[in-house]
C-alpha cells in the first residue's frame, strides 16, 4: 500500500454557482483550464518578456536541500540577477527556485497582465500576487500556507507535478510541531513506506499543470510541487469568510510564524533534533489509532 492518489477535476470552465457549490463550500481542488484564455499574461508573459522588465533585480534562490536548523524557515541559499536566473532555467536543469517573489511591487503595470477571478469568490488579497520560479528538478517542499488563504495558482511556461494532501492527514504526513511543514526526510514523489509507515494509505490528489491551467486549492490544504520543465507561477490568495477561519489563520501567523522562530532561533539544532522526534511520534500514534 502507498499513498492513494486520485485525480483533480478538470473542466475549461465553470460557474460561479457550480464552483462554491462543489469545490469552494466543500474544500475540494480543482483545475480550470480555460480561466486565463483572456488574461495578456497566457501569451505576453515569457522569460524574454520578464528578463526585458524585471532582469537587473536581486532575487533570493532557495534549493531543495533540507532546513538548516540555525536559520529562520526559507533561509536564502544564494542570490542572483533575475535574468540571469530566468536564462539558467531555460537552459539547464537545476534546484533553484524563487520563492514568494512580489515582482509586482517593482512593475506595477503587470497587474493589467491578469485579471482577478472575483466573479468565482471574494476575499482576494490584491496587494499579495506572489510568483513562483523553478528549473527542471527543482522541489516546493511538503506544506500548507502560513495564513491559510484559498489559493488559485497558475502555471506558465511548461510542467509541472502536483501532489495535494487534505488538512485531516496533517499528523499522518509527519507535520512537524509549531509548524506547517512536514518532515523533509521523505520524498513525496518516491516515500519509503517502511521507514515512514504512517504514510501508507494517507488519501491526495495529483495533477499535472500545463501552461495556463490554473488550480484552486481551498484554505488549508497541503501541497508539494516539483517543476518538471524551467518554468513559473502566479498565486492568487484570498481569504476565507468565515470568521472561524479568519481566526484560525491570525491564530497559525502567531504560533507557526513568531512563536516558532523565536524557539527555533534560540534552542537552533536542540530544537529541530526535538521536534523532528516529536513528528515521528505523532505520526506512529494517529496510525495505531487508524485516525488521519
Amino acid at each position: 500500500m502507498s499513498f492513494i492518489l486520485k485525480p483533480v477535476d478538470i473542466v475549461e470552465s465553470i460557474t460561479p454557482e457550480d464552483f462554491k457549490k462543489n469545490y469552494l463550500k466543500t474544500k475540494r481542488p480543482l483545475v480550470i483550464k480555460g480561466l486565463t484564455k483572456d488574461w495578456p499574461a497566457r501569451e505576453k508573459w515569457t522569460t524574454e518578456y520578464l528578463k526585458e522588465i524585471g532582469g537587473e533585480l536581486e532575487v533570493p534562490l532557495y534549493d531543495n536541500s533540507k532546513a538548516d536548523p540555525s536559520k529562520p524557515i526559507n533561509a536564502a541559499t544564494a542570490h542572483m540577477k533575475f535574468g540571469d536566473y530566468l536564462d539558467l532555467i531555460k537552459r539547464e536543469p537545476t534546484e533553484l527556485r524563487i520563492f514568494f517573489f512580489n515582482l509586482f511591487k517593482k512593475v506595477p503595470s503587470l497587474i493589467n497582465d491578469i485579471k482577478i477571478p472575483k466573479d468565482l469568490m471574494g476575499g482576494f488579497i490584491e496587494s499579495m500576487p506572489a510568483m513562483f520560479f523553478g528549473g527542471s528538478n527543482s522541489v516546493t517542499f511538503l506544506h500548507y500556507d502560513i495564513d491559510l488563504p484559498h489559493i488559485f495558482h497558475t502555471h506558465f511556461g511548461g510542467r509541472k507535478h502536483i501532489v495535494l494532501f487534505d488538512n485531516k492527514w496533517k499528523d499522518r504526513l509527519y507535520c512537524l510541531p509549531n509548524a506547517t511543514y512536514a518532515l523533509e526526510d521523505y520524498q513525496v514523489d518516491n516515500p519509503d513506506f517502511e521507514k515512514f509507515p504512517a504514510l501508507k494509505g494517507i488519501e491526495g490528489y495529483e495533477v499535472f499543470l500545463e501552461h495556463g491551467d490554473t488550480l484552486f486549492m481551498p484554505t488549508g490544504m497541503w501541497h508539494w510541487m516539483k517543476y518538471l520543465d524551467g518554468s513559473f507561477s502566479l498565486s492568487l490568495r484570498a481569504w476565507d469568510q468565515s470568521i472561524t477561519r479568519k481566526v484560525a489563520s491570525v491564530w497559525s501567523l502567531f504560533t507557526h510564524g513568531a512563536i516558532d522562530s523565536l524557539i527555533k532561533m534560540t534552542f537552533k539544532e536542540k530544537y529541530a533534533n526535538w521536534r523532528e522526534k516529536k513528528a515521528v511520534k505523532i505520526a506512529e500514534r494517529a496510525l495505531a489509532k487508524g485516525r488521519p
